[in-house]
C-alpha cells in the first residue's frame, strides 16, 4: 500500500481532521502518526498474516488500522473517544473484517473480546500507538491477564521502552523491567522522532516488541508476593536491598533475621535492587515466603 491516499499521509490526515472538524484532546494523549515507513516497521514487527488477528488500542483516525487490515485476518480497534467512531467507520468502510469498539480498554473484559472477535484466527497480537499517559497500566493488564497473545508491538515513550528492555545494573532497570521481562521478551524495534506526529508530542518515542512468553523464565510459587518483594526492593533506589526490605518486611525487628535470609538466598545485603536479576528475585521471594515473611 503506497501513495498519498493512505490515511497516514500528512495531506490525507489533515483532510480527514478538517472534514470531520476533529479537535485533539490533550487529556487523551492524541498524537496521530503520519510516517508510512514507521507504520510498516510496526506491522512487520508483529509478524501478521491472514491466520492472525490484531487488537489495536487507540486507533485515532485509522492510519495503523488501515495497515493492519491489509496484513491480518481479523482486526479489532478499541477507541475510547466516541468522536472518532464515525470517522473510523467511514474511512475503514472497505474492510469488513475490521471491528470498531467504542470502549476503555482498561475496563474491557479482554477474554470475552478475544472469544467474540478472534475465534476465526489462530493467534492474536496487540499492535498499537499507545497514549503515553496510560502505557504502563494497559501493558500490565495485557500481560497479567495471561491472554493468548503472540506479540505486543507498541509505540510508547522512548524512556519507558528503554526501561522495559533494560538489563540489571543500569539506571533504567527497575520494577517495570522485571515485570515486563517476567511475562515477555522485550526488543526495541526503532526510535521514532517527534516530528512524525500531528500534533508533535513533547517526547521521543520508540517501538517495542514484547514476545509473550508461554511461561515465565523463573518459577515463582506466589506471583503477588514475588512482585511485592520486587517493588519493596526499589522503594528508594539509593538504598541497599537490606535497608529497603527491612523497611517493608521487618519494620520492628533488628537486622539479624533479614541478613540470615539474604544469606540463604545468596544475596549480599549491601547490593542495590537494580543489580539483582530476575532469577535472584525469584530466589529471594521463595526464601522470604518459606520463612513466612509476607
Amino acid at each position: 500500500m503506497s501513495g498519498n491516499n493512505n490515511i497516514s499521509s500528512p495531506a490525507r490526515t489533515k483532510e480527514i481532521i478538517q472534514r470531520y472538524g476533529f479537535s485533539f484532546k490533550k487529556s487523551l494523549g492524541q498524537n496521530f502518526l503520519i510516517d508510512q515507513n514507521i507504520l510498516d516497521k510496526i506491522v512487520d514487527a508483529a509478524g501478521l498474516d491472514q491466520a492472525a488477528g490484531a487488537l489495536e488500542i487507540g486507533p485515532g483516525i485509522g492510519a495503523l488500522t488501515e495497515r493492519l487490515a491489509a496484513a491480518a485476518g481479523a482486526v479489532t480497534a478499541v477507541e475510547i473517544d466516541r468522536r472518532l467512531i464515525p470517522i473510523l467507520r467511514d474511512v475503514l468502510a472497505a474492510y469488513p473484517h475490521v471491528k470498531i469498539r467504542n470502549d476503555d480498554v482498561l475496563k474491557v473484559n479482554l477474554r470475552e473480546l478475544f472469544a467474540e472477535d478472534f475465534a476465526a484466527v489462530e493467534r492474536v497480537s496487540v499492535v498499537a500507538n499507545l497514549p503515553y499517559y496510560v502505557t504502563t497500566p494497559i501493558l500490565m493488564k495485557l500481560l497479567e491477564e495471561k491472554l493468548p497473545l503472540d506479540n505486543i508491538v507498541v509505540m510508547i515513550q522512548k524512556e519507558v521502552a528503554e526501561r522495559m528492555a533494560a538489563s540489571p545494573g543500569g539506571k533504567e532497570y527497575g520494577s517495570l523491567s522485571i515485570a515486563v521481562q517476567y511475562y515477555s521478551e522485550p526488543e526495541l524495534v526503532c526510535i521514532v522522532p517527534r516530528t512524525v506526529f500531528i500534533p508533535q508530542p513533547n517526547v521521543e518515542s520508540a517501538v517495542i516488541r514484547l514476545k509473550v512468553r508461554e511461561r515465565p523464565p523463573v518459577e515463582v510459587a506466589d506471583e503477588k508476593h514475588f512482585f511485592e518483594v520486587v517493588q519493596a526492593s526499589f522503594t528508594q533506589r539509593r538504598k541497599t536491598i537490606a535497608n529497603n526490605l527491612k523497611a517493608r518486611f521487618f519494620p520492628e525487628e533488628g537486622r539479624e533475621r533479614l541478613e540470615s535470609l539474604l544469606a540463604e538466598a545468596e544475596i549480599e545485603p549491601s547490593r542495590r535492587g537494580e543489580t539483582l536479576s530476575l532469577a535472584e528475585y525469584a530466589r529471594l521471594s521463595a526464601v522470604l515466603l518459606a520463612a513466612g515473611i509476607v
